[in-house]
């Protein structure tokens, strides 16, 4: 009897404890405004003024962001290609022609 006794109280202080830490965390969160987050680039220098250099009539067909550098796909005015642009210089890296 004193065993069982002995093993309800542990429970009830167990139970206890566990609550009192899962509020004492809720509140450490909410005042705190949780884990830190990295901060977040704003912006990532100057806008760097670039002039294309392709034929009338060329148009872009897609556009995505790979590491530091823009990867557009032209289509129009000749051949469709991929140009892929330096976002830190604004400066043509490479072209790629895509057969037809």
């Amino acid at each position: 009897m004193r065993a069982l006794q002995a093993a309800v109280i542990l429970m009830g202080v167990l139970i206890l404890a566990g609550t009192a830490a899962v509020i004492g965390i809720a509140v450490h969160r909410a005042t705190l405004g949780g884990h830190p987050r990295p901060p977040v680039a704003t912006s990532i220098g100057p806008p760097a003024a670039m002039v294309l250099d392709e034929p009338a009539g060329t148009r872009i067909a897609a556009v995505s962001a790979a590491d530091d550098r823009l990867v557009m796909q032209l289509a129009g005015g000749g051949p469709d290609r991929v140009v892929v642009v330096a976002l830190t210089g604004g400066v043509v890296v490479a072209r790629v022609a895509l057969a037809h």
